[in-house]
């Protein structure tokens, strides 16, 4: 078995700090994270199982709070430094939408189910009172919506929530 990450699930949208876990192995137990955009990055080192070769469980709160991200879409990677040569191996590598980027004060978001009629500007302005930030549902949804102008009755969206 490799590495598994089941925490967060690709292209989940997620706050902080940036919950991640799963199941792994690694040299002396030792594994390593990256949280990243691109620009920004944080990282850690955790411990797993009980030695090379055992797999355990993992569970991280990563704190992101202090990165400077530029964008929506982070990777988290997981990781095990080679004891041959210190390169990556075993990496399992998950993109996610980082909602603080999106609405300030993030918290969760809510679903909205796509009726006959709707619209992204009506749908923010029921959520936002504000009919511009359809963009926040946009970006918020990047596997559902490639145009906004057309969205289609049954998808389900997600609606990033803040204070």
């Amino acid at each position: 078995m490799t590495n598994r990450m089941d925490q967060p699930r690709a292209l989940d949208l997620v706050g902080n700090p940036i919950h991640v876990g799963g199941v792994a192995t690694g040299f002396e137990a030792t594994l390593e994270y990256r949280i990243s955009d691109g620009h920004h990055q944080v990282t850690g080192t955790f411990s797993v199982g009980g030695g090379t070769g055992e797999h355990g469980q993992f569970h991280l709160a990563v704190d992101v709070g202090h990165a400077s991200f530029q964008v929506d879409r982070l990777l988290v990677q997981v990781f095990e430094a080679s004891a041959k040569d210190g390169s990556e191996i075993n990496a399992v590598t998950v993109p996610v939408i980082y909602g603080p980027r999106i609405v300030p004060g993030y918290y969760g978001y809510r679903e909205h189910k796509v009726v006959k009629g709707d619209t992204l500007s009506a749908i923010a302005k029921s959520y936002y009172g504000d009919a511009s930030l359809y963009s926040r549902i946009v970006r918020a949804n990047p596997a559902q919506i490639s145009d906004p102008d057309k969205i289609v009755p049954g998808q389900v969206l997600r609606v990033p929530i803040g204070s």
